[in-house]
């Protein structure tokens, strides 16, 4: 029974929704104190912004994931567009490692929203009880395969879509147009700016789908469909839920209420109980990302391993018989959760993720005969993508030098990692 589980294929809402749990995270519920701290009312304008970043990068994700298969996703894309080199291992442990934090920093979030919730004090053994209930559970879950997943994502997603959708349509009754007026003055465009370039890192999970594309329905038709459907979906819930949130609160108290701002967002129309309301969005917000990340990044160690770029340990020759890769990505994820606080190491992910973006559209540039696509807007997609990642680093180094430093440190230890590596097994990529 479970192998033949195993074997059956995502469909594309499945897969949309994948990308969807994946993309609202943690983040909707947390980022709006910080986001309205640095936007101000330019808030949905900013998030607007961002989703074009994204399009721009989905183009070529698109046309790329059209004609070429494999769950090693944006490495493989990248192994295409220049061959294999330190650099192309040096991107696949930099990706591998910002799923395995990512997750981590899933599992935290879960439990900070679920032990207020019952009642319980944060202690470090509650949270660190949660932690590895939660991270054993979608464990779980991923061992019985693909269609498992592809359905506990969808119930999720619906059900955190709800929530979300509760809240902006009462919300909307109560918005007041003078607080959704943007803002001209010249701080808040310029942090306008800085808000769309931190908020673009919010739509990342759409690359998810590429590392799951062997195991979709009709793969070359249906992961382009669902990487635009799912970045739409997403840019449309941002906008609305940020228009509801600033509409219904003046900025002085959402960047009070921080990681609260939407459940205080939600007062005027739900009272007290939006409070509980937005709790179980959240917690239902965090399990889909969590279980589409654990099974992205346990799909990307093994495809890499597969390929002959991570350790052999990593290897998974078949899904239910060898699961090195999914336990490994799981524990390893609950070591940094129960061990480190990773709040500054998230940010690093966002800048590895923005650097595997611009080696994906340059490999897209350089396969453009092969799978299709415009030069001219690939070129200008990379340069805008390039410009925001240097926005990003500068950003960092106004607020945070500690963080642009942990990011050219992991940058050098991780190709240094891939430089040792190779020095010593001799292993490359086995291409087909």
């Amino acid at each position: 029974m479970i192998k033949n589980r195993a074997n059956e294929k995502l469909s594309l809402f499945e897969a949309v929704a994948m990308g969807v749990g994946t993309m609202i995270g943690a983040s909707i519920f947390s980022i709006f104190g910080l986001g309205v701290e640095i936007a101000g009312s330019n808030l949905p304008e900013a998030f607007l912004i961002s989703s074009l970043f994204a399009f721009m990068v989905a183009y070529s994700y698109m046309k790329l994931s059209s004609k070429i298969t494999s769950n090693a996703g944006a490495i493989e894309f990248i192994l295409k567009g220049i061959g294999d080199n330190l650099i192309t291992g040096t991107l696949s442990i930099l990706m591998w490692l910002s799923y395995v934090i990512s997750i981590a920093l899933f599992v935290k979030g879960f439990a900070g929203y679920f032990l207020p919730l019952i009642g319980i004090s944060s202690t470090p053994l509650a949270v660190g009880i949660v932690e590895i209930i939660v991270i054993s559970f979608f464990m779980v879950i991923n061992f019985f395969g693909s269609k498992t997943v592809g359905r506990l994502e969808l119930i999720i997603v619906l059900i955190k879509l709800s929530i979300l959708g509760l809240l902006v349509l009462a919300g909307l009754w109560y918005i007041d147009p003078g607080l959704v007026n943007p803002s001209l003055e010249g701080k808040y465009l310029d942090g306008m700016l800085f808000a769309a370039v931190i908020f673009f890192l919010s739509y990342m999970g759409f690359g998810l789908i590429t590392n799951a594309s062997e195991n979709i329905e009709n793969p070359k038709k249906n992961v382009p469909r669902a990487i635009y459907l799912s970045v739409l979906i997403v840019t449309l819930v941002y906008i609305s839920v940020a228009l509801t949130v600033v509409g219904n609160m003046p900025l002085e108290e959402i960047i009070q209420a921080k990681e609260n701002a939407l459940a205080e967002a939600a007062k005027p129309a739900l009272g007290q109980i939006g409070f509980v309301i937005i709790s179980f969005g959240a917690l239902f917000s965090i399990s889909s990302a969590l279980n589409a990340t654990l099974y992205g990044g346990a799909n990307i160690s093994y495809s890499l391993a597969k390929d002959g770029e991570l350790p052999q340990l990593f290897e998974r020759k078949v899904w239910f018989k060898s699961t090195e890769g999914l336990y490994i990505t799981a524990i390893l994820s609950l070591v940094f959760a129960l061990l480190f606080n990773i709040n500054g190491i998230a940010s690093i992910t966002s800048a590895v993720f923005m650097s595997i973006y611009l080696f994906v559209i340059f490999s897209h540039y350089r396969l453009v005969k092969e799978v299709g696509g415009n030069k001219i807007l690939i070129i200008f997609n990379f340069t805008v993508i390039l410009i925001a990642f240097i926005v990003l680093l500068y950003y960092q180094w106004k607020t945070q030098k500690i963080v642009l430093f942990a990011i050219i440190i992991t940058f050098l230890l991780s190709f240094l990692t891939e430089y040792l590596y190779r020095l010593f097994s001799k292993r490359k990529f086995n291409r087909p």
